[in-house]
């Protein structure tokens, strides 16, 4: 296979644009493990002036990542963000407006190998968020686990992730006078291993946690579909039942996160590597799913909210799927 290199002179604004990227990627490959491996280094060469202040102030700090979190204007204003965004495009385009005056939970689709799309639209302030939906402040649910990297976390909580709990969700949409919008990416890491080019397969069917907690606050939902997610990785082969898919199905129970065998293209050339391709991103936020307030809810009223919810995802992406160069054959697959 001949290898394709990058041009030399590639412009300024893009080489930004990669180094971006790279940096968002190791972020989230890397840098939790190193800064765990680092806290132990310390401990085993008793760096005691180091690490002692800091598991203080952890223990001290512990819950932040469920009440709200942490965030930094100034970090989320990085100019490094923009060119994140910039890498792929990544756009979010808005059916309806919503009132301010209410919560709501977005359910975010698919997951991806990364979900680039929730990073850079929910999280950074280069998105046209604040101008699609002014007087919402939006806080993107990661696993509970990132929380647990020391120092790790406060980056974390720096660029607005919190915890993806149930305590830290319905801190989110119990806001008195609303503004608030909880992103979970319901899928989770179950379903990256189905993140295939071309593939349209979501775990939805048995995830229900998310409806209670939006007929406990009266949060109202709204499907959000990111149309190119899927695109920005390959895959290693993994079908259900295959050895590969039994170990990381056995991995992910253990461990509480996927390790999906991804590779895209690099940064010095074209034909492997771990940096994404470089496609568009395209995330629609569908129409809101009025929720009345039910502070003890059946498993009945849990069920038909649940099913509309997956009617009305569906509906979002067999409208919108012409636009971006779906087959009109395709379909969602819900697991």
């Amino acid at each position: 296979m001949k290898v394709e290199f990058a041009p030399l002179n590639i412009p300024l604004a893009r080489r930004l644009q990669t180094v971006a990227v790279l940096q968002w990627v190791l972020y989230f490959v890397l840098l939790g493990q190193m800064s765990i491996a680092i806290t132990v280094m310390l401990i085993i060469h008793n760096y005691w002036f180091l690490y002692i202040p800091y598991l203080t102030w952890l223990y001290f700090d512990w819950h932040t990542p469920e009440q709200g979190g942490r965030r930094s204007s100034w970090i989320k204003n990085w100019t490094l963000w923009k060119h994140f965004k910039d890498y792929f495009p990544i756009h979010l385009i808005k059916t309806q407006d919503l009132d301010p005056s209410h919560n709501y939970i977005f359910g975010f689709h698919p997951h991806g190998i990364l979900a680039a799309g929730a990073f850079g639209n929910f999280s950074t302030n280069y998105s046209d968020f604040k101008e699609l939906f002014p007087g919402f402040t939006s806080y993107l649910h990661v696993l509970p686990l990132w929380f647990w990297c020391p120092v790790f976390r406060e980056y974390m909580m720096s660029i607005g992730l919190v915890s993806v709990s149930k305590k830290s969700v319905s801190y989110v949409v119990s806001k008195e006078g609303g503004g608030n919008i909880s992103v979970i990416v319901l899928g989770g890491a179950k379903e990256s291993l189905d993140a295939h080019p071309g593939k349209f397969t979501l775990f939805i069917c048995q995830r229900k946690g998310f409806v209670k907690i939006a007929l406990t606050h009266g949060a109202s939902l709204v499907p959000v579909f990111s149309f190119g997610e899927n695109e920005l990785f390959k895959q290693v082969d993994n079908p259900e039942g295959s050895w590969i898919r039994t170990v990381q199905d056995k991995l992910q129970k253990i461990m509480g996160f996927a390790l999906p065998l991804f590779h895209a293209r690099g940064v010095f050339q074209y034909n492997f590597g771990l940096m994404p391709y470089r496609k568009a991103i395209h995330t629609v936020v569908g129409r809101p799913i009025p929720v009345r307030q039910i502070l003890h809810p059946t498993e009945e009223q849990i069920e038909e909210l649940h099913q509309t919810y997956m009617e009305e995802l569906t509906k979002l992406f067999e409208e919108h799927k012409g636009k971006y160069g779906i087959p009109e054959h395709e379909t969602l697959v819900l697991k």
